[in-house]
């Protein structure tokens, strides 16, 4: 599809969800992948093996802790010494607490700030010098629908996001002739795991059944009533991998059925 083969890329936050949609899409396309995230060891082997495996690629996975700029280093430079370079960077890594400000835990905010925003200052300043030389990169950001509005008790989620907008913006001015672009993903309500596993807390909580916590708690902002899904996700990133991509930089895309439309 994207001649991107032998290419290499790092994607924080992949052991599931999006991130992991991002790793198979890349896979395919014989890219050589450095995962990250949280998770069983057991099933993030599981992963790490049958990528590798399956599309023949090398496939690497970092445990590093996304709230630790040191860490972040170490897997930076241990994929830039495993396959040469850095091309594709996705950061994925997020996290989520909903609160009111002013019960809102300081070390959530600190911990949602580190990992949902400086995390990604962190690993896009080890990934230019390596993109720069090879004279071609791409950085996509996963932010959300909340880069772009707000919704109440995420003030550290929303903050953060409005901030990988900020940061999308401010790179990408930056890597302008450097044939190198970045551009942020704003996905609306994603189906993945860990949307699921809210569901049925929601149901108790609210006393309405599964149908009507989708409808109307989840995808109430999202005038399609569907779900964004992994796989939509993942290939607008290879889309923005791709060639016919090459001016779109500096670019924060909603992919949210309709949401910040309203």
């Amino acid at each position: 599809m994207h001649n991107l083969k032998g290419k290499s890329a790092v994607i924080t936050g992949s052991t599931s969800g999006i991130g992991l949609a991002y790793a198979q899409h890349l896979a395919q396309n014989g890219v050589n992948l450095m995962l990250n995230g949280f998770g069983s060891l057991e099933e993030i082997e599981k992963n790490r093996k049958s990528l590798a495996d399956q599309y023949g690629i090398t496939c690497l996975y970092s445990p590093a802790d996304m709230t630790k700029p040191n860490e972040i280093s170490k897997m930076m430079a241990q994929a830039i010494d495993e396959f040469g370079a850095i091309d594709i960077l996705i950061n994925n890594a997020g996290i989520q607490h909903v609160e009111a400000i002013e019960n809102f835990p300081v070390e959530k905010w600190d911990s949602i700030i580190a990992i949902n925003l400086s995390s990604s200052f962190h690993t896009i300043r080890h990934a230019v010098p390596s993109m720069k030389e090879q004279g071609w990169g791409r950085i996509i950001n996963t932010a959300s629908a909340h880069a772009l509005v707000a919704s109440p008790f995420k003030s550290a989620y929303v903050a953060a996001k409005h901030g990988i907008a900020g940061l999308t913006k401010t790179v990408a001015l930056e890597l302008a002739q450097d044939n190198i672009t970045v551009n942020a993903i704003c996905p609306g309500y994603v189906w993945t795991p860990l949307v699921e596993k809210q569901i049925p807390d929601t149901m108790k909580a609210r006393g309405l059944t599964e149908e009507q916590v989708k409808k109307d708690v989840l995808l109430a902002a999202q005038p399609t009533k569907e779900f964004v899904t992994v796989d939509q996700v993942a290939q607008l990133a290879m889309f923005l991998c791709s060639d016919a991509a090459a001016s779109i930089t500096g670019s924060v895309m909603p992919m949210d059925g309709g949401w910040t439309a309203q």
